[in-house]
């Protein structure tokens, strides 16, 4: 018989034996809601939180619903009062977000709200469950026209629990973790949201030659230019063909690498061609500073520079690569590549059927307003570098935070 212990335990715990197999309906309360009749508006607007599905997001915890229900409301519908620690649990459509009662209050019938037993089932343990609640409900919600799992339903999901206080502890870890990831996550939107206004401020609007903002010594309009202009080299990569690629060697670099002033390097889907193929197909080699721009969505005309990767580099045929001028600041270009103005043109330019694409002729012709002075392009590039730095540096944090997460999922439980 297979023994109900995880790969991974506390110290303390290693001899603390098999984990149990329960019912949840054993360990915990599940408990409907519902709507009070909007007919009588004395059951609405007072201030007891009535939470419906669509509240249900990304937050771990909710304490204030858009919508608030009266204490005659409360009474005269089958919506009940859930406590602090409930975790909420959607039903319906959309079934099995959660999220965690930080003040009392209750829900319409699109939940089966759980509360957790106290002395046999940790809160937090339990949240931490929800990937398994959500399989769950949905296998048993699934194969009905109106899609939807009751509350009988969830009371007979198996779960194997280890004893509270063992519960408390691994609560506890993934507490830490999803307060560290919601950190990053807030520092990362924030650093984001920081750079587009940056954007909207270091660059022209559309129909004007100058940004709102400018650095000390910078004055007058800047000058319009025709994008392949600012180059010395703006060609499109090669056409390699599955046959033509091979295991090791000079690195494709493809559309999917491409990111919105960012190289997105996808390890597990490295493509390779040999030196020889390279000769053979006078491929054109892309040199670490390059800006590779992808004319196929999504979106159409996002640009990055290539980094040094550590070996020779070509790149695919729906690709452009641009190597710029020494008037021009490669930063800065490829910051106004991303700019909500410079997307807006692309958009006009694409063409083709089901895959729509913009030609490199297309964006041969792209009129680019540039500073005069190639000083104060440098200076918005190095703004922007630093951004870019400080985002890269916590979507990195955040991935190995939450890949950390998924790892303990995995080792954790039973």
């Amino acid at each position: 018989m297979m023994k109900k212990v995880p790969k991974r335990r506390f110290k303390g715990f290693l001899n603390a034996g098999d984990w149990e197999q329960r019912k949840l309906g054993e360990v915990a309360d599940i408990i409907g809601g519902g709507t009070p009749s909007t007919s009588f508006a004395d059951y609405w607007d007072g201030d007891i939180d009535w939470y419906s599905p669509v509240e249900i997001d990304s937050n771990r915890y909710v304490s204030d619903s858009i919508r608030k229900i009266t204490k005659l409301g409360l009474e005269k519908s089958s919506t009940k009062i859930l406590p602090v620690g409930t975790v909420l649990f959607t039903s319906r459509a959309g079934i099995g977000n959660t999220a965690i009662l930080r003040k009392e209050g209750c829900t319409n019938q699109g939940f089966q709200s759980i509360i957790p037993r106290k002395n046999i089932l940790d809160t937090y343990f339990l949240y931490t469950l929800t990937p398994q609640l959500k399989r769950y409900g949905e296998i048993m919600g699934a194969g009905s026209t109106f899609v939807e799992v009751s509350g009988r339903q969830m009371e007979k999901m198996p779960l194997n629990i280890p004893s509270l206080e063992e519960q408390k502890k691994v609560g506890k870890l993934f507490e830490i973790l999803d307060d560290s990831i919601t950190l990053h996550q807030r520092k990362l939107e924030k650093l984001q949201a920081t750079k587009k206004a940056l954007l909207y401020e270091l660059f022209p609007i559309e129909n004007s030659r100058r940004p709102k903002r400018r650095f000390k010594g910078f004055t007058g309009d800047w000058e319009q230019r025709k994008l392949e202009g600012l180059c010395d080299l703006f060609t499109d990569g090669d056409w390699i063909e599955s046959k033509d690629q091979c295991g090791s060697g000079v690195r494709l670099i493809q559309t999917g690498n491409i990111g919105v002033t960012e190289y997105l390097d996808k390890p597990d889907n490295k493509k390779w061609i040999s030196d020889e193929t390279f000769n053979q197909l006078h491929c054109k080699e892309v040199f670490p500073g390059d800006i590779l721009i992808s004319r196929l969505p999504e979106p159409a005309g996002r640009a990055c520079i290539i980094p040094h990767l550590g070996t020779k580099m070509i790149t695919a045929v729906d690709c452009t690569i641009v190597r710029t001028s020494t008037n021009t600041n490669a930063s800065f270009l490829v910051q106004y590549l991303s700019s909500q103005p410079y997307f807006n043109e692309v958009n006009k330019c694409l063409a083709g059927g089901t895959r729509q694409r913009i030609s490199r002729s297309a964006l041969a012709e792209f009129k680019v307003l540039v500073p005069s002075e190639k000083a104060e392009q440098d200076i918005i590039g190095k703004v922007f570098d630093e951004v870019d730095s400080l985002i890269t540096l916590h979507q990195r944090k955040l991935e190995k935070l939450k890949n950390l997460k998924a790892a303990y999922l995995n080792e954790m439980f039973v």
